[in-house]
């Protein structure tokens, strides 16, 4: 799966891609206009006029939906920032009112908190300057309250919440 930076990323190479792209078919066009601007005063009708021209035409069609689809490729990425943003809030807001309905402690909840995103016992406890036997007590307290067995199933909690109906069985 791909996450949130990952996503962002492709959108802003995506979006670089686009540009160059348009900068240089615009350079291109700006070329050939000058160029059948001078054909044009020379024979309208000549084969190499027409074919210049209609290559031309085609440059600035280019153009124009490729600014269309660079304009729209902006519009989703910030979309995508947007819809981002809101899950991390309605996470959050997930988390603490889960919390909340577990009766944790304000050190629980900074500890929980701490273990969801990742940190070991020992981070935890340097980071809280707590010992690090405090910080396992808390978690045991933290998982019973939660009725799991430990630090997978706590984590899982939150994101089966996230995956909704959950991921379908083999068949």
């Amino acid at each position: 799966m791909i996450s949130g930076p990952d996503i962002q990323s492709a959108g802003r190479r995506q979006t670089v891609a686009l540009s160059v792209f348009l900068l240089v078919q615009t350079l291109g066009t700006v070329f050939f206009v000058g160029d059948v601007i001078g054909d044009l005063r020379e024979d309208p009708t000549s084969v190499h006029f027409i074919f210049e021209a209609m290559v031309t035409a085609a440059l600035v069609l280019g153009i124009l939906f490729g600014s269309f689809a660079l304009r729209r490729t902006i519009e989703l990425l910030r979309a995508q920032e947007q819809a981002l943003d809101v899950a991390r809030g309605a996470l959050g807001a997930v988390i603490d009112a889960q919390f909340q309905a577990w009766a944790l402690t304000p050190a629980e909840r900074d500890v929980a908190f701490l273990a969801l995103k990742g940190l070991d016992v020992a981070e935890i406890a340097e980071m809280r300057s707590a010992a690090q036997g405090t910080v396992r007590a808390q978690l045991t307290r933290i998982y019973a309250k939660a009725g799991v067995s430990g630090r997978a199933q706590f984590a899982a909690f939150f994101v089966e919440d996230l995956l909704g109906e959950g991921v379908p069985a083999p068949a």
